[in-house]
């Protein structure tokens, strides 16, 4: 087990963080079942697991890590963070951010602080609500799946190091 390879970068989305009359702002994020996905094949399955507690009114989840010894029994190390309500479904939201802020205690993730905050073009939806807007298409852009094909398209480096807009 190299705890190292939790550090991987693994399959990452975009989402809109915010948008107002001057764009959207995006953020890259990871999905609770890749970071799943990633402990099992680094440190394997049985070797593994989360718990999830409430202090105070926050929801915190634990991950340990069974760490092999010399003894006759293993040590479990454990890390942990909170999670915040998301504007959908709260409680398996503030669950997954907790799973996967407790992830990045382990290294999990980490690598999406590199990556840029995204600005994407907006135009307001007739119903008072900023909504990103491609002008090539001459559509509003709302399925995630575009919204991240969109956001990689302005984030792909050339070779020689410019960042290209489409």
């Amino acid at each position: 087990m190299n705890l190292a390879d939790l550090k991987k970068e693994i399959p990452f989305k975009w989402r809109v963080q915010s948008a107002n009359q001057y764009g959207a702002t995006c953020v890259a994020y990871i999905d609770a079942r890749d970071v799943q996905d990633l402990f099992d094949e680094v440190v394997g399955a049985d070797k593994w697991q989360c718990k999830f507690s409430e202090h105070k009114g926050n929801l915190f989840c634990e991950i340990g890590i069974v760490m092999e010894t010399n003894r006759s029994y293993a040590d479990w190390v454990w890390k942990s963070d909170c999670g915040v309500e998301s504007n959908v479904e709260k409680q398996k939201g503030e669950a997954s951010d907790a799973f996967k802020r407790a992830a990045v205690m382990w290294g999990v993730g980490r690598f999406l602080y590199s990556k840029p905050i995204v600005k994407l073009p907006v135009k307001d939806n007739g119903k008072g609500k900023y909504v990103p807007f491609s002008e090539k298409t001459q559509k509003f852009v709302t399925n995630a799946d575009q919204i991240t094909q969109w956001c990689n398209s302005l984030t792909i480096k050339k070779q020689d190091g410019n960042s290209r807009n489409n």
